[in-house]
């Protein structure tokens, strides 16, 4: 037996796709405030996006990594209360890349508002064609 496919009807399917994807957006932008270590960067989100997004420690480390890695940002280690924790720092290059970010997304925001105009435009029993995803 396969993997069962999504429901895509379901709030929850379309909640968790965006918010996966939001999370790394969301990152870059509280990193582009200023440095913080991980526990920061996750309250920054959640605080940034009024609860929307709230990236656990099993998620955000992963994304912290790939960003590293890519060179996106840098991790100083630092002594704080007697523990050690790395504080990340945004490259310029993941400047760069919350730019590119930034404006990718306000190009699907622009389609997002454009699909909720259709749907709230459009007669109930009749579909609606066109628009700048379709």
């Amino acid at each position: 037996m396969g993997k069962p496919s999504p429901d895509f009807l379901s709030r929850a399917y379309w909640n968790g796709t965006i918010k996966m994807s939001l999370s790394k957006f969301f990152i870059l932008c509280v990193l582009h405030q200023r440095p913080m270590h991980g526990y920061d960067v996750a309250r920054a989100v959640e605080a940034t996006t009024n609860g929307c997004c709230s990236p656990t420690e099993g998620t955000i480390y992963p994304v912290l990594r790939e960003f590293e890695e890519g060179g996106y940002l840098t991790a100083a280690s630092e002594v704080v209360s007697g523990r050690e924790r790395k504080v990340y720092t945004l490259t310029d290059k993941g400047r760069a890349a919350f730019k590119v970010a930034v404006e990718a997304w306000m190009d699907v925001t622009h389609c997002l508002v454009d699909a909720g105009k259709m749907i709230a435009d459009a007669p109930a029993d009749e579909e609606s064609a066109g628009g700048c995803c379709i």
